[in-house]
């Protein structure tokens, strides 16, 4: 008799628009492909899903998307009339402190086992995640009802970072093969960058200061090729371009391009030698392409998010020689305040060659982890049944 599948529910509401949904359905997309897990991805907004996987039907209450059941997370969620139908899980993921459903806890509280119930926070570099990472929750009303919280990380001490089995495999062939980055580019931008140019990708919030980074970049010594997915990066280059969507200033050929799906937003950052990001997803994606980046933290109201930046920059340049960890740690600080990066991109950009190879170093020792995924499916099977 063949066994069932065990059952995970990860719930996710719509906070940080592209990046909490890209990193829900990684996570459900992986626990489904490589791990063997049924799995249910609930959304309060299926428009942003359908941005960055083009086949969603953002009508339907439920529908397969690349291996993962995606459901609409409405009010008959909420109130508990669809939990019934649904049926609970047998590991129930809430991503990023969404809380799920009262009415959905209720029933996991009547289940006999009880599902076990995981809190996936944000990432986060700070020296007190290892210490939080994996501590009990018991619920207040659902005695012996308990949630764990699940950091995701960057040491052995955290639960490590979504990364799909094959992701380097591919990250190499794709950077070795260099007829399939020119049709990468073809269809992009429409050309090919010249030879030798410095090619980025930008991506990033509001309050960048983006056409300044741009005449910065003038001053490089050789051709620049800048390519903007469609959001603010893509409308400060066209208002930096009068208006044109593509064109060439001061040496400098920018493209101000159509949304990138998942997957060919990692080819963009594969190809590039530069990328600038943002948030969670891209942030962790700019990581595993072994490529210098600048990251774009979401800012908060209180200034939390500094110290966030911080921890990052610190354990990120440990072991990198001095002065090009300045170099880095001033360009990122200019980026994240607004100002202009006029003093700080020079000095940067002198360093690139330097700092190169250290991001290679970065992305191969995150790789010697468990990815997310399986550390997640690792603790639900060994520590919590």
């Amino acid at each position: 008799m063949a066994v069932r599948p065990e059952r995970w529910d990860i719930f996710c509401r719509v906070v940080d628009n592209l990046g909490d949904v890209g990193v829900a359905f990684r996570l459900a997309r992986c626990l489904a492909r490589e791990q063997g897990k049924a799995v249910r991805l609930w959304l309060d907004d299926l428009t942003v899903l359908a941005r960055l996987r083009r086949e969603t039907d953002i009508s339907s209450t439920c529908q397969q998307v690349d291996g993962v059941e995606v459901r609409r997370w409405d009010a008959a969620l909420d109130s508990g009339e669809a939990v019934e139908e649904a049926g609970i899980a047998d590991v129930v993921v809430e991503t990023f402190g969404c809380d799920t459903p009262p009415a959905y806890v209720h029933a996991m509280a009547d289940r006999r086992p009880h599902p076990r119930w995981i809190n996936l926070e944000y990432l986060s570099a700070e020296e007190w995640v290892e210490g939080s990472h994996a501590l009990p929750s018991p619920h207040p009303r659902y005695a012996p009802l308990t949630r764990h919280f699940f950091f995701p990380g960057f040491t052995a001490k955290t639960g490590g970072l979504l990364r799909e089995r094959d992701l380097l495999e591919r990250r190499d062939a794709f950077q070795a093969d260099r007829a399939a980055q020119a049709e990468f580019w073809r269809g992009l931008t429409g050309a090919v960058p010249p030879d030798g140019a410095l090619k980025v990708s930008l991506f990033g919030y509001a309050g960048a200061p983006y056409g300044a980074l741009l005449d910065a970049m003038v001053r490089h010594a050789g051709p620049v090729w800048i390519a903007a997915p469609e959001g603010v990066a893509s409308q400060a280059v066209s208002a930096w371009l009068h208006g044109s969507t593509q064109g060439d200033r001061g040496g400098i050929q920018a493209f101000a391009t159509a949304f990138l799906d998942q997957d060919r937003y990692d080819e963009l950052l594969w190809a590039c030698d530069l990328n600038f990001v943002r948030g969670e997803d891209s942030f962790v994606r700019a990581q595993w392409a072994s490529r210098p980046f600048v990251w774009h933290i979401y800012p908060t109201q209180d200034g939390a998010h500094w110290v966030k930046l911080g921890a990052f920059l610190a354990r990120y340049t440990a072991g990198m020689d001095r002065a090009h960890a300045t170099r880095l740690t001033a360009l990122w600080e200019a980026w994240n305040r607004g100002d202009s990066p006029a003093r700080a991109w020079p000095a940067f950009d002198a360093a690139l060659p330097a700092i190169a190879p250290h991001a290679e170093d970065w992305a191969e020792r995150l790789a010697s982890r468990p990815d997310l995924a399986a550390a997640l499916v690792n603790f639900t099977d060994k520590v919590l049944k």
